[in-house]
């Protein structure tokens, strides 16, 4: 099965690149699965889409432990540990550096053994938008297992939304970087199946064992949940201004989801601090704004001071 991760930045098109390379390994033959992953959706945020690739029915899913294949669109991202370029690299992975750097300089700076092969990005500014075209071709002539029909096929299939004149572009920076990487097709070689004694043991936490007598619940009966001192759990107090309530105690009353607020004899609104857990939905609801909001800290120290 081949393994390929493609790194980038938002704006890149990492994710176009992920689905253009997966389309041209479909249309020649192979099963397929390509997923991006990325967080905050904004340009220049990190993200890396990964792609599988084999002959046979792909059952293996999750985190990509040991690509064949790692492709990076902005060299900038190397060194950035959080953006993961480096995780899983092994002596038999090869890194595609789309930069100006050399592969010597990466080599020695990371201490790879590995394959190591950079392709200089276009100098025009308006091509950076298709550093994800381009790393998509180079990536299938690296394999050697995709043609240059299926890549034409597939960029042509996932760029189409985007208007003619951006499916020329895309064909273009494709096409240049496949040519380019002609030396080094087929480098790239099918990693096996993964084993299940190489994976890291989980990391189990041991929990100390409480006696019976603490552990064990202590309520066994229905509607005894006022047993339960849910107001432990409040770091934020709601505090009801007597002075500004207006008495429309329907709105507090009725919003509060846990049904601490009651009413008392005077038909003022009451909260029943023991089981509040400081929601604070009675202070967004309250229509005079009579109820603030006091850290518990310093609600204690008030009514320790009394």
């Amino acid at each position: 099965m081949y393994r390929i991760r493609l790194h980038g930045r938002g704006g890149q098109g990492i994710k176009t690149a992920g689905r253009i390379l997966g389309s041209a390994f479909f249309a020649d033959g192979f099963e397929v699965q390509d997923a991006p992953r990325y967080g905050a959706e904004r340009r220049g945020a990190p993200l890396f889409a990964t792609v599988r690739a084999a002959h046979e029915p792909i059952h293996e899913r999750g985190a990509m432990r040991d690509p064949d294949l790692v492709v990076v669109a902005d060299e900038t991202l190397v060194p950035v540990a959080a953006a993961g370029v480096l995780a899983g690299l092994g002596p038999r992975t090869v890194l595609f550096v789309h930069g100006v750097t050399r592969a010597e300089a990466w080599r020695e700076r990371l201490r790879l053994v590995g394959p190591v092969l950079v392709l200089d990005p276009d100098p025009d500014p308006a091509a950076a938008r298709l550093a994800g075209a381009a790393c998509a071709g180079a990536a299938a002539r690296l394999t050697g297992a995709v043609s240059r029909a299926a890549l034409d096929t597939a960029v042509r299939e996932e760029v189409a939304e985007l208007g003619p004149a951006a499916v020329a572009a895309s064909l273009a920076a494709a096409g240049a970087a496949w040519e380019r990487m002609a030396p080094h097709a087929g480098c790239v070689v099918e990693g096996g199946a993964p084993r299940a004694d190489a994976l890291p043991a989980p990391a189990w936490v041991d929990l100390p064992l409480d006696p019976v007598s603490m552990a064990a619940p202590d309520v066994f009966a229905a509607a005894t949940s006022v047993e339960v001192r849910t107001g432990l759990w409040r770091t934020m107090r709601p505090v009801i201004d007597p002075e500004h309530c207006h008495r429309c105690t329907w709105v507090c009353t009725t919003f509060c989801p846990d049904g601490a607020i009651g009413v008392d004899e005077a038909g003022a609104p009451r909260i029943d601090y023991e089981h509040c857990k400081g929601c604070l939905v009675c202070v967004a609801v309250c229509p005079p704004h009579a109820i603030r909001v006091v850290p518990e800290r310093e609600a204690a120290a008030e009514e320790a001071a009394r």
